[in-house]
């Protein structure tokens, strides 16, 4: 992608802060996407990530700092300006309603109707288009809630699609998912960045995925970012074992040439048996 083009789309957060209380969540956080960017944030549970997504997404205000779309405070704009910019999907999503996939799907289109108007063909012909892009036209008609989990993470991804925003936010897209739907789904957004220009960023657990998909990767740790930048750069031995207290190998893979993570054990562990060892 060319970088004149890059610049068309831009997300920036500028030392963005959060506390539950007295307890930190964030501190001081920063980075900027670009139009077509993957990012991975990745980080130990309760370091902040979804927080973050939250605060990206206008869910959550932050206590300091800021966020800008396109050079706009985003937390002084409408929510449906918002909606046609910014679409998400959650973490573990269900859905209790019997709405078909059709349905779900042209669910997102709400920020491009007004009040009282009805979709129209073109809002028809956007839905069938990305529900074919995820390859869930064929459940069309069913109920989504007869549909695996795999297929109803491409449905909910679907569903963003129709928004037809720029930037597309996810909380852990892959877990409780079996590997060869974790491969899907994280084929499908890399195809969303590299031919639609759709700029990514996700929280994930795995941080093997995460280092074979993401182009650049945030590391989180007690709220603050430990790491940012390649894979390479942020997924070290040194800084794995300081955000996470478990100590790894981090080779690289002569198949994919990205580089995965190998555990030893956590640090803990291994002090234990030295000791155990040396009595």
């Amino acid at each position: 992608m060319k970088e004149e083009e890059k610049r068309t789309v831009t997300l920036k957060v500028e030392n963005v802060s959060f506390y539950y209380g007295a307890r930190r969540i964030l501190e001081n956080v920063s980075f900027s996407a670009e139009k077509g960017d993957f990012i991975g944030i990745i980080g130990p549970n309760g370091s902040g990530k979804t927080t973050l997504l939250r605060i990206i997404n206008n869910l959550l205000k932050p206590m300091g700092g800021v966020v800008l779309l396109d050079g706009r405070e985003i937390s002084k704009m409408r929510e449906r300006e918002i909606a046609k910019r910014i679409s998400s999907v959650p973490q573990n999503p269900t859905v209790n309603f019997d709405f078909s996939v059709w349905d779900i799907v042209m669910m997102g289109r709400y920020p491009h109707l007004g009040r009282l108007s009805i979709e129209d063909e073109r809002d028809e012909e956007i839905v069938s288009r990305c529900m074919k892009l995820t390859n869930v036209h064929h459940l069309a008609n069913r109920s989504v809630t007869e549909v695996s989990g795999g297929e109803l993470q491409r449905i909910l991804i679907a569903r963003a699609l129709a928004q037809e925003a720029k930037i597309l936010l996810l909380d852990e897209p892959t877990s409780n998912l079996d590997i060869n739907y974790q491969i899907e789904i994280m084929d499908l957004l890399r195809d969303l960045t590299l031919k639609k220009g759709i700029t990514i960023i996700c929280t994930m657990h795995d941080l093997n995925l995460a280092a074979r998909y993401c182009e650049m990767l945030i590391l989180l740790s007690n709220g603050r970012i430990r790491a940012i930048g390649r894979p390479e750069e942020v997924i070290t031995r040194d800084n794995i074992k300081e955000a996470f207290g478990i100590d790894v190998l981090v080779e690289e893979n002569p198949i994919t040439n990205s580089i995965y993570v190998i555990p030893l054990g956590s640090v803990s562990s291994i002090k234990r048996r030295e000791v155990i060892s040396k009595s």
